[in-house]
């Protein structure tokens, strides 16, 4: 019997539904919000994988698995002018979303020292 999969957590959803290329497509690509979450901590962010794991509340080897199949959809997409559509499942977002800065997944941004609001708080 196959382990249940455990919920990952997000900090923020994607702010738009998809992309388009311009001219045709030429089919689409649909990446979860999982492989959202891990492309944006670690190529817009600048998390490591364990930091990314630690916040998502995975194992490194999982975020290393799901951020690979986001990379080579991303690069499918691009490569081929494919469109790109996000789709939720299998996710909670982080119970401060609203007040963290999608880093830290922390209430008090103060303590990660990272961001914006915790270095204007420090």
């Amino acid at each position: 019997m196959a382990r249940p999969r455990k919920s990952r957590r997000l900090c923020e959803v994607p702010r738009v539904l998809g992309f388009r290329p311009y001219g045709d497509c030429v089919g689409s690509v649909e990446l979860s919000f999982d492989e959202y979450e891990a492309f944006r901590l670690i190529d817009a962010l600048k998390l490591s994988q364990e930091e990314c794991a630690n916040q998502m509340k995975v194992a490194r080897s999982t975020v290393a698995s799901i951020y690979k199949s986001a990379r080579e959809k991303i690069a499918d997409a691009v490569v081929s002018g494919k469109e790109i559509s996000f789709r939720a499942g299998g996710v909670e977002l982080c119970q401060y979303h609203s007040e963290c800065c999608g880093r830290c997944g922390q209430r008090d941004c103060a303590s990660c020292g990272q961001c914006a609001k915790g270095k204007k708080n420090s």
